[in-house]
């Protein structure tokens, strides 16, 4: 599919909405029938557009991504609804009623940002990009707010916006790019961008190197869920700040400075901070408002004495703590009648998919149990419990 156009028209509509919900199973004798009054080309495309759509409702709901257009590169990237929509209300939130969207790949951002009631000038290079970016305006009644250019946005003049947001390609031919300087454009290119802006958000791997944030920068980890979707730098607001913003809520934890907690016996309890919380080194600052400690000064588990309701963490009541043992695990799954296993790791090169094989190759009866795979003042641990509830 290299050209919207023809799904664009009445013909091409018509046939969207002829293929909605195809199962893949039905895919060959749909397009057998549809190609007796349809051009076999403008079917392929119709359902290959179809199955876009069903991949993309994880992102963006049943009710948008069943009108929207994409690209398969725009479905993998594109940001969830969830996280754009905080977003932009984070934005509207400062006062920004235009932003210069670049890289806008097939507009998810420019679409919060324009339900916010923000002005947006959506810029992407790729002519299929920018043509499902400004197709998907249309379809959502925004184009009156978002103005689509094909452009590279490195010639972009983005004077008298009051914001710039800069999403840069993270995938190669090879994938996952990991260096930022290797993002398209280049982080360091982004970020000069953002400092001539009055505001700038730039989006990020949540993997990216804390030495890599310029000072002047805030820095937020988000996740939605209790999945990590992104990191986002942002100028204009706190320079030097650092926070972890949980979805839904939105719930935020900021950076105080504190210390590592110190590591401390296995307790009763174990709190198993957000991913958000962990990529932001924020870990400390969740444990303090727990009165707990580390297992071990490596790992990202939390531990206490006492229960305590945290957004920021997932508690645990521990019931054993063991060497790590198979043949132990096994044995004790059996004798608690244990039929669903959930295996954790943090610190561990165990998978937990092929323990979880071992250990249980079949349920033992009806029992819930948690198995913690990690390292306790740098031994290799078995914590086994579940889930907490106050």
């Amino acid at each position: 599919m290299n050209d919207l156009a023809p799904l664009l028209t009445p013909e091409g509509r018509a046939l969207l909405d002829a293929v909605r919900g195809t199962a893949p199973a039905d895919e060959l004798a749909v397009a057998t029938r549809l190609r007796r009054d349809h051009p076999a080309e403008l079917v392929s495309a119709a359902l290959g557009q179809a199955r876009l759509r069903q991949r993309a409702e994880a992102k963006f709901g049943a009710e948008d991504a069943r009108r929207m257009f994409f690209t398969p590169n725009g479905v993998e990237q594109s940001t969830r609804a969830s996280v754009a929509a905080y977003r932009a209300e984070r934005m509207k939130g400062l006062g920004i009623t235009s932003v210069a969207d670049l890289c806008c790949g097939i507009g998810g951002d420019a679409i919060a940002l324009a339900r916010a009631g923000i002005r947006v000038l959506a810029v992407d290079r790729d002519p299929l990009t920018a043509a499902a970016a400004r197709a998907n305006a249309e379809a959502l009644g925004l184009a009156g707010l978002i103005d689509v250019r094909e452009a590279d946005v490195t010639e972009v003049d983005t004077a008298g916006f009051d914001a710039v947001f800069v999403d840069p390609a993270r995938r190669g031919g090879r994938g996952r790019i990991f260096d930022p300087e290797a993002y398209s454009p280049p982080l360091s290119w982004a970020i000069g961008a953002a400092l001539a802006a009055p505001h700038a958000a730039l989006k990020i791997a949540p993997g990216v190197p804390h030495e890599a944030i310029p000072d002047a920068a805030e820095a937020e980890w988000i996740s939605d869920g209790g999945d990590v979707k992104e990191a986002v730098l942002w100028f204009g607001t706190e320079p030097g700040a650092v926070r972890a913003t949980l979805l839904p809520g939105p719930r935020t934890l900021l950076g105080t400075g504190l210390p590592n907690p110190e590591v401390r016996p296995v307790g009763r309890y174990l709190y198993e901070p957000d991913g958000a919380v962990v990529r932001a080194h924020l870990v400390a600052e969740a444990a303090a408002a727990l009165d707990g400690g580390l297992i071990d000064e490596t790992i990202a588990y939390v531990t206490a004495d006492t229960l305590r309701p945290t957004p920021y963490a997932t508690a645990y009541e521990i019931t054993d703590r063991l060497p790590f043992n198979v043949k132990k695990l096994k044995a004790l799954l059996r004798e608690r009648e244990v039929g669903i296993l959930t295996v954790k790791k943090r610190g561990s090169a165990v998978e937990p998919e092929e323990l979880r094989r071992k250990v249980l190759p079949k349920p033992q009866g009806s029992r819930a149990v948690t198995v913690f795979l990690t390292r306790v003042a740098g031994a290799p641990t078995m914590l086994i419990g579940g889930p907490a509830t106050v």
